[in-house]
């Protein structure tokens, strides 16, 4: 069997780079393309001599439609306007498009929504294989402790633009309430932190979950593209990837 082809988008961001990274460790997957803005000062470079120090031979582009068309899977950690515009385009080629972006408008959902239509998305706020297993937790424990007050705090690196987390929404949606209180920190180089908190009287529960490595959101996207390879176009989250839906 062959191995499935890869695009990174957001080649040289944080993510970006730590695909690549995991895709290079992998024995069943292969980068195909890199992904980069149009301008990017690296823009030509080998994207495995950026992200490792070792060539991969792959230059870094900012055309995605060719890459797309060669390619089974594109991983894409960028922002919500370009994750929509490579959404349409995955779509055309029928390729699966994993999505790690967050801080989606209703506007950009309904786009995505569409293009799940013909393309296989699996979208999550967070890719860790234990966060999604912590929402599947939380959701648990809500339908538990219906009196019990939710609070969410969550903690990133201060370069982080988004407040509540991608992670923390999905946490709060995951409790089912509309009255989720939310708290967000930011500083240093916290790769993420989130506490779920149960308060009822006399008695709290706490569900948390501590990332220290950004592999763990890699090879939960990879993860994603190996699993959406035979599946019905549609809408995932990792949920469906876990088995968990």
């Amino acid at each position: 069997m062959s191995a499935i082809r890869i695009v990174v988008a957001g080649a040289t961001g944080r993510m970006g780079q730590a695909v690549i990274r995991a895709v290079a460790d992998s024995s069943d997957l292969v980068v195909s393309g890199a992904l980069v803005r149009p301008g990017h000062p690296d823009l030509g470079a080998d994207a495995g001599v950026l992200a490792m120090g070792k060539s991969l031979g792959v230059a870094l582009s900012a055309d995605p439609l060719p890459l797309i068309a060669r390619a089974q899977a594109l991983i894409d950690f960028t922002r919500p306007a370009m994750s929509v515009e490579l959404a349409a385009l995955a779509a055309q080629a029928r390729i699966v498009h994993v999505i790690g972006t967050t801080g989606f408008e209703a506007e950009d959902e309904a786009k995505l929504k569409a293009a799940a239509r013909h393309a296989v998305i699996v979208k999550s706020g967070n890719m860790s294989l234990a966060v999604n297993l912590l929402a599947s937790l939380v959701k648990q424990a809500a339908a538990a402790l219906p009196g019990f007050d939710v609070q969410i705090l969550e903690m990133h690196h201060r370069a982080k633009a988004d407040a509540p987390s991608g992670t923390a929404l999905m946490l709060g949606r995951a409790a089912g309430r509309l009255d989720v209180g939310y708290a967000s920190l930011r500083g240093g180089t916290v790769v993420g932190e989130h506490m779920v908190m149960f308060a009822g009287p006399h008695e709290r529960l706490a569900l948390t979950h501590t990332a220290e490595d950004r592999a763990i959101f890699a090879e939960g996207a990879l993860a994603a593209a190996r699993w959406g390879q035979d599946k019905k176009p549609g809408l995932y989250a990792m949920t469906d990837v876990l088995g968990l839906s």
